[in-house]
């Protein structure tokens, strides 16, 4: 059906949709040595399981980084626990794309879009989001899946990664926006995570 403006033009809609089979979910740096100083962790921690058992169901890859883990501790039990493989990309650089393998691994895939999630907002999550849109790819940092050591540096993290043009969502609207529809099987088992 066509839309029309009150002065007679049309209104064109853009589906701007995500195709979950160019799709990734990217959890960055939540360790043993990062994870106990950060605000809400607990809330990221729960979100950030959601989003893999949510990827698991659909078919998401996941890839996941540490920031040079003999000094900062492996990912975080709880999360090692849901994740289908332990085989974190190992970093120094803050931001994921100064390691060749996880640009490797996007290409391998055939990644268009990146669902961000991890620690610390205005580091490294923000340094991989500013280089993975330099790079020409989708960029979704899910609000409540990322934090930092202050709520002020979360924001400002934010604030820059919409600034350079990331879409800014939350757990359960990147949820919703991935399945499109519900009564579907996939929907069923999705569903227990909503709650």
């Amino acid at each position: 059906m066509r839309s029309f403006s009150r002065d007679g033009s049309e209104i064109v809609t853009k589906r701007t949709g995500i195709d979950r089979k160019k799709l990734a979910l990217v959890i960055i740096d939540i360790q043993d040595k990062l994870y106990p100083s950060i605000q809400d962790k607990e809330s990221v921690k729960e979100n950030v399981i959601k989003l893999i058992e949510f990827s698991k169901i659909m078919g998401i890859p996941i890839i996941f980084s540490e920031q040079y883990p003999r000094g900062l501790g492996e990912t975080i039990q709880d999360i090692k626990d849901v994740l289908p493989d332990y085989g974190p990309l190992e970093k120094n650089t803050f931001s994921c794309c100064g390691e060749g393998d996880f640009e490797a691994r996007l290409l391998e895939l055939g990644v268009e879009t990146i669902a961000i999630t991890g620690i610390e907002c205005h580091v490294c999550v923000f340094q991989t989001t500013r280089d993975t849109l330099a790079r020409g790819y989708n960029v979704h940092v899910i609000s409540d899946g990322v934090a930092s050591r202050t709520p002020e540096n979360k924001k400002v993290g934010l604030d820059r990664a919409r600034e350079m043009g990331a879409v800014i969502s939350s757990t359960e609207m990147f949820m919703f926006e991935v399945m499109e529809r519900a009564g579907t099987s996939e929907f069923k088992e999705v569903a227990p995570l909503l709650k």
